[in-house]
C-alpha cells in the first residue's frame, strides 16, 4: 500500500504539469496573448502613458519573453528547487532550497499566496459541509427507495430526485434568493456574503439574556426530538400517517406565521409542503430513516417556535450567523449531486439484494435487516466511492456559480476575476491548486476502496 501511495504521489507531478501547460497554452493563444499590451488593452491613456505601462508590465512580469520561456520561468518559480534570478531576470545559480513562489498578482497587486489564503478556506468550507450532506441524503434516500421498490416512497422519491437533478443551479439560486431572501416574500435568509456586518461584534456562540429562556429552549428541543423519535418508531401505519399529517399541518402553519406580514400564499404552500413531506416519510419502511427525519423536522419546528414565543434578548452569535448565511449556498451546491447519487445508490442496492451472496444469506436464515446492513450495504457503497473522485472538482466548478450568485469571495469568484483580468500568475496558481485537490480526491477514493472492500489490494 505504501509503495502504491508513493507511486500515485509521484504521478501527480506530470499530471499537474500537463494541466497547467494546457491552461497556459489556451491563455497564450487567446486574442492578445500574454503581453503587456493585452493587459493595458483599450485604457483611456495618452500614447506615452500607455507605452510606459506596457514596458512596466513586460519588465516586472517578463511578458515580453516568448510564451514557452514564460511558462518555464513560472514552472521554475513554483518548484521548490530550481534556478534563482536577479533583478534583471538573469540566472544567478541553482538552488535546492529556494522554496516555492506563486508570484504576484497583476490584477490585485499583491502576492498570489496571500490572495489564495484568504479565498481558499471559504470554498473548502462550502465543500466540507456539502460533501457529507450529499452522501448522507443520497445513502438514506437511496436505501429506503430500494427497500420500498415499487412502493409510494420509491415512486415519490424517484420523481423528486429526477426533478431536482433537472433544475439548473443558476435558476435555483436566483429563485431561492427571490423567495427566501426578498422582502416581498419570506425574508428569512441573507441575500449575500458569509457574515453580516454585526456578526464580528457578537460573541461566538448564541445566547439569550434570560437563563429561563435557555432552559425552556432546551426542554422544548428535547421533548420535540423525543416526540419525533417516538413517531418514527410507531408501527401502526395508519396512525403514524395521521399523526404525521397533523404535525405537518401544525408545523407548516407555524412556519407561515413566522413571517411578520400576512401573505395568504404562505398559509397554503407551507402546510401543504410539510404535510406532503411528513406523509411521505411516514410511509417509509425503515424505522431508522423515519426516526432521524422526524426528529430533525421536530427540532427545526421547535427552534422556530422558540424564536417567536420566548422572551428576553436573543443574540445569534457569530457561529449561528455564519450557519444562517451558508444554508442557501449549501442547498444550491448540493441538491443536484445528492439527487443523482440517490438514484445510483438505489440501483446499487437493488443489484446487490438480488446477488447470489444475498440469496445464500437468506437461505441460511439470516434476517433481512442483517442481510441489508451486514452484506449488501458495504458493497453498495463502491459506486458512490467511485463518484467521490469526481465530486470534489465538480463542486469546485459549481462554486463558481454559487459564489457569483451569493456574492461570496471564494475561489470560484476569484477564478472569474483572474480570467477576466488575464492575470497569468493567478490563473495558473488556481489551476495548480485545483488540480492538486482533484488528484487528492482520486487518491482518497482509492484508499476508501480498500476500507469498504477487503478484496481490493494495492500491494
Amino acid at each position: 500500500m505504501l509503495i502504491y501511495l508513493l507511486r500515485r504521489l509521484l504521478l501527480m507531478i506530470p499530471t499537474l504539469f500537463g494541466i497547467t501547460l494546457v491552461v497556459f497554452t489556451i491563455m497564450a493563444m487567446s486574442p492578445g496573448g500574454l503581453t503587456g499590451a493585452a493587459l493595458v488593452g483599450g485604457a483611456d491613456l495618452k500614447p506615452e502613458q500607455k507605452q510606459a505601462r506596457i514596458d512596466y508590465y513586460n519588465k516586472r512580469y517578463g511578458l515580453d519573453d516568448p510564451a514557452p520561456l514564460q511558462y518555464l520561468r513560472w514552472l521554475n518559480n513554483v518548484s521548490p528547487i530550481g534556478f534563482e534570478y536577479d533583478d534583471d531576470r538573469k540566472i544567478k545559480g541553482f538552488s535546492f532550497t529556494k522554496g516555492s513562489d506563486l508570484g504576484e498578482s497583476i490584477f490585485f497587486g499583491q502576492s498570489v499566496i496571500d490572495i489564495i489564503k484568504d479565498r481558499l478556506p471559504i470554498t473548502l468550507l462550502l465543500n466540507v459541509i456539502t460533501i457529507p450532506l450529499i452522501y448522507f441524503i443520497a445513502i438514506v434516500v437511496g436505501m429506503n427507495a430500494a427497500r420500498d421498490r415499487g412502493g409510494r416512497f420509491d415512486v415519490s422519491s424517484n420523481v423528486i430526485m429526477l426533478a431536482l437533478w433537472s433544475l439548473p443551479s443558476m435558476l435555483v439560486g436566483v429563485l431561492l434568493i427571490g423567495f427566501f431572501a426578498s422582502i416581498q416574500h419570506w425574508q428569512w435568509f441573507p441575500t449575500s456574503g458569509l457574515s453580516s456586518s454585526e456578526a464580528y461584534q457578537m460573541p461566538f456562540l448564541p445566547h439569550w439574556s434570560s437563563v429561563s429562556d435557555i432552559l425552556k429552549l432546551f426542554v422544548l428541543c428535547l421533548l420535540s426530538v423525543m416526540g419525533g423519535a417516538m413517531l418514527g418508531k410507531l408501527q401502526n401505519i395508519s396512525l403514524r400517517t395521521g399523526i404525521a399529517a397533523l404535525f405537518g399541518l401544525l408545523g407548516g402553519g407555524l412556519m407561515a406565521s413566522a413571517h411578520p406580514e400576512f401573505i395568504w400564499a404562505n398559509w397554503i404552500i407551507w402546510p401543504l409542503l410539510f404535510v406532503a413531506l411528513m406523509v411521505l416519510v411516514s410511509r417509509s419502511a425503515s424505522d431508522i430513516f423515519r426516526t432521524i427525519v422526524f426528529s430533525i423536522i421536530s427540532l427545526i419546528v421547535a427552534v422556530v417556535f422558540a424564536m417567536q414565543m420566548l422572551g428576553g434578548d436573543f443574540i445569534s452569535g457569530f457561529l449561528a450567523d455564519r450557519i444562517w448565511h451558508l444554508i442557501l449556498p449549501t442547498i444550491v451546491l448540493s441538491y443536484a449531486s445528492f439527487a443523482s447519487l440517490a438514484k445510483i445508490m438505489r440501483t446499487s442496492i437493488l443489484e446487490n439484494l438480488n446477488a447470489d451472496y444475498a440469496r445464500t444469506a437468506r437461505a441460511k436464515g439470516v434476517a433481512e435487516e442483517d442481510v441489508l446492513w451486514q452484506h449488501v450495504f458495504r458493497n453498495s457503497l463502491l459506486p458512490l466511492i467511485t463518484i467521490l473522485a469526481g465530486i470534489l472538482p465538480s463542486l469546485l466548478a459549481g462554486s463558481v456559480i454559487v459564489e457569483q450568485i451569493f456574492s461570496i469571495d471564494g475561489m470560484g469568484k476569484l477564478v472569474i476575476e483572474a480570467v477576466q483580468a488575464r492575470d497569468r500568475e493567478l490563473v495558473l496558481s488556481i489551476t495548480l491548486i485545483s488540480g492538486i485537490l482533484t488528484l487528492i480526491g482520486y487518491l482518497i477514493s482509492d484508499i476508501l476502496y480498500t476500507l469498504v472492500d477487503p478484496r481490493v489490494q494495492y500491494d
